[in-house]
């Protein structure tokens, strides 16, 4: 049996899958606080205390980037150890993988339900797959074919500089930096829930491009996540909110031009996966035109861009499938 674990900042979800009914089928899931441990092993032991498995296998994905088998968990003070989660529990193999890199493992085993396409593309088999992933921070991952399975492939593009590809994005950029004090501003602070968002609408607010309702002044003096209420004020037709709209349509302006520039970069002529929390939760905003306009608006590279899938991946438990696909892989 296969231990499997998405392990995040605020929670991590482990689970056990089985060869012989593959890596779709997760037995005995559990969800637990992260913060409620002091350290990966600790939560394992709970675990296998509750379901009394006898475990031969892992594989973990990390909010993090892994570093001879080792990784420091984004947003929690655990190191998670391969080695020494191998020793403690006497499992034979213990595989620790980027979570972005677990998600890119998930799509070979997705199915017509688990997708949602926004352009239907011209796939080359075996064509290498982008897959870039806005949640709470902005990840980004691709995959190779070697001939007989897809490989994943980790990536920090997030943190790559952010390119402005309009004057109001250009004001943005400066606004960061000089108003914001950020010397170095990634894609992550500006196409991300935990970053982006925020700070998209209040370089809005506070340049004067729009103007703030008193009502939702209020709702975000008193809330700790405003990304939520942004996103869904934005979707309120029936009572529109010009910011929450602006905010949205330059998040998904700037999201489907790195989409592109990820494209690019790996020749993604087998498709360009969406992942994370939030693009299935603004489905209707990436349908509209704009998005693929500014996902292929690459120059003469247009045309190339333009026979490339474009899909949202719907299944929120991508992670963890990722991690069996690769556990069961033995890889």
């Amino acid at each position: 049996m296969l231990l499997v674990g998405d392990i995040g900042g605020t929670k991590t979800i482990p689970g056990v899958v089985k060869d012989e009914t593959g890596a779709r089928i997760l037995h005995h899931e559990r969800i637990y606080p992260s913060t409620q441990f002091d350290s990966l092993e600790a939560m394992i032991h709970e675990y296998l205390g509750e379901t009394t498995l006898s475990i031969d296998r892992a594989c973990f994905a990390v909010a993090g980037p892994i570093i001879n088998g080792q990784a420091r968990v984004t947003n929690l003070p655990w190191v998670v150890e391969s080695e020494k989660i191998r020793s403690a529990f006497n499992i034979t193999v213990v595989s620790l993988i980027n979570d972005l890199e677990s998600v890119a493992y998930a799509v070979p085993a997705l199915e017509p339900v688990d997708i949602c396409t926004l352009h239907e593309g011209s796939p080359v088999a075996g064509g290498t797959i982008a897959v870039i992933a806005p949640g709470t921070g902005l990840g980004e991952s691709f995959l190779t074919w070697d001939g007989g399975v897809y490989r994943a492939h980790a990536s920090e593009g997030a943190h790559a500089s952010f390119g402005p590809t309009t004057p109001l994005q250009m004001e943005l950029l400066a606004y960061l930096r000089e108003k914001k004090g950020f010397d170095h501003v990634s894609y992550e602070r500006v196409c991300s829930g935990g970053l982006g968002f925020p700070n998209l609408y209040d370089f809005l607010k506070n340049t004067g491009h729009c103007s703030e309702p008193g009502w939702l002044a209020k709702i975000l003096a008193d809330c700790e996540d405003p990304t939520p209420v942004i996103v869904e004020a934005a979707k309120d037709k029936a009572n529109p909110c010009g910011i929450c709209i602006a905010t949205l349509d330059l998040f998904s302006e700037i999201l489907a031009s790195e989409a592109g520039n990820l494209a690019l970069k790996v020749l993604s002529t087998g498709g360009i996966y969406l992942g994370g929390g939030i693009p299935p939760r603004i489905l209707d905003e990436l349908r509209k035109p704009a998005f693929m306009f500014n996902l292929r608006n690459k120059g003469r590279f247009q045309d190339l861009i333009s026979k490339m899938p474009v899909k949202v991946i719907l299944n929120a438990k991508a992670g963890l499938l990722g991690a069996a696909v690769h556990g069961l892989q033995g890889a």
